[in-house]
């Protein structure tokens, strides 16, 4: 069941069923937002969403959930992947009245003239893979897509994605295929062509494709190291909780720098041989830090892309989710640089990377957010924050501007949801021509629009008067 195999169906993975667990509850339903400028054919676009398809089966699953070895319908062990025969993507279109029902108006001034934002939350929040239990027949499928008229000429195609099938690396691949498929010459929809590439099967699920006696564990250590992450859990400082009994959903804000602001922090960056996450998690914990006195514990996730070191290694034309999450904790007792701070973040990630822990603790980490997904009383208020913050270890570096516009794209956003369980804010980092530009995702109301703005806003003043001190 390895990379080459030809597979069309397989069980799912302990890290996939972990994601599966989540979506039920609004935590990992992967969104790809486009704003569009120019007029633009539907079905152009249904066919290279077609073609996509074809090009990789696990865009064509349909998830799958039998009772068999399940116990009182709260397990995922009965969860399976099974590919469809042909590509079932169907554009759900919108006209300018159903959108402007959306975008149009409404309580919340803060966005108000951006619709791709608010289309993008609305698409965060259509959790149709509420209640697994309930897929019947072919089952639920994991990949949708809309597109929304927003004026006469102005579109949003948004594409939703389960993020047991789909993680960053995937989404950032399938919006460059895209653009390259919508720009060919060769569009026309050729059955046979199509078909003669969907010979490749389903990849394995990360646990089978890691390196022999990489992710081997004691039986004592990992039952010391689970223990040590839940008592460090509820020992962590979370942001203040605004409303932690209303209905949750997933609303974002953005953090953008401009090309000098920019430069100067990758400098920063550069010259204290750290990676940009390393100085997003030190203006993350700055700005939270803030307002508190003494000294506090924050916990950190940062998420890896594994695919190179997997046995056999994959690419990042290997749709699926490969990531494996490592989590930090991180003493702040005011007063910190933000490079200094930087240097200790990243440090500590790049060391537990190095000791092969995002291996090691990876059925650690599943089982604990599984635990925290099916007892919300062990966390802090039962708000089911596992951490303050989550950031990529890699930053996705987007050139493809001539391209996006060539075919009408003027702006794009794409991120996660996460109200159901995870962090109080998850950074998803690209650099655009240059520019800085985060989709910071965060669960309503339990945080509210103006104490995340805040938090932004303060990041962004520590990143850019850091980036100062770079300057030669």
């Amino acid at each position: 069941m390895k990379k080459g195999q030809s597979i069309t169906s397989r069980i799912a993975g302990g890290t996939e069923s972990n994601w599966c667990k989540a979506v039920r509850g609004g935590t990992g339903i992967a969104v790809l937002a486009m704003l569009i400028t120019k007029p633009i054919d539907v079905y152009c676009l249904q066919r290279a969403l077609n073609k996509i398809q074809n090009s990789h089966p696990i865009l064509k699953t349909r998830l799958v959930y039998s009772n068999a070895g399940a116990e009182g319908g709260g397990t995922m062990a009965g969860l399976s992947f099974h590919t469809s025969l042909t590509p079932y993507v169907k554009i759900e279109s919108y006209s300018l009245s159903a959108t402007s029902k959306i975008v149009g108006g409404g309580e919340d001034d803060a966005i108000s003239g951006s619709p791709l934002q608010k289309i993008l939350e609305h698409e965060l929040n259509r959790n149709t893979w509420l209640d697994v239990n309930t897929t019947t027949g072919g089952g639920s499928v994991m990949f949708m897509a809309s597109m929304y008229a927003v004026s006469e000429n102005t579109w949003v195609a948004a594409m939703r994605l389960h993020v047991a099938v789909c993680d960053r690396t995937t989404a950032v691949s399938l919006l460059r295929e895209l653009l390259v498929v919508m720009m060919s010459e060769e569009e026309k929809e050729e059955k046979e062509e199509e078909e003669s590439k969907n010979n490749e099967g389903l990849v394995s699920a990360i646990e089978d494709l890691v390196p022999c006696g990489m992710a081997k564990k004691a039986i004592w250590t990992r039952g010391i190291d689970v223990l040590s992450y839940s008592v460090n859990s509820i020992r962590q400082t979370n942001l203040k909780f605004h409303d932690t009994r209303s209905k949750r959903f997933s609303q974002i804000v953005r953090l953008q720098l401009n090309q000098n602001d920019t430069k100067r922090v990758l400098d920063g960056c550069k010259s204290n041989r750290i990676k940009l996450c390393g100085a997003l998690t030190a203006a993350g914990l700055m700005a939270a830090h803030s307002s508190k006195n003494g000294s506090r514990k924050y916990g950190v996730i940062t998420f890896t892309d594994c695919r190179s070191s997997l046995n056999p290694p994959l690419s990042f034309q290997d749709f699926g989710f490969y990531h494996s999450a490592i989590i930090n904790n991180h003493v702040m007792k005011g007063g910190e640089s933000l490079w200094e701070l930087a240097k200790k973040s990243y440090g500590a990630f790049a060391s537990s990377k190095n000791n092969n822990k995002h291996f090691t603790d990876m059925a650690d980490t599943n089982f604990l957010m599984c635990k925290a997904i099916d007892n919300p009383s062990l966390t802090s208020s039962s708000a089911l924050r596992t951490s303050i913050m989550s950031v990529f270890e890699d930053t996705v570096v987007d050139d493809s501007t001539e391209m996006q516009r060539h075919v009408g794209v003027e702006d794009y956003m794409g991120c996660a949801s996460v109200h159901g369980v995870g962090p109080s804010m998850g950074i998803f980092d690209t650099i655009r021509d240059g520019r800085l530009d985060c989709v910071c995702v965060y669960p309503a109301p339990l945080h509210s629009r103006e104490q995340m703005q805040d938090l932004v806003n303060k990041m962004k003043a520590i990143l850019i008067e850091a980036g100062k001190t770079c300057e030669p």
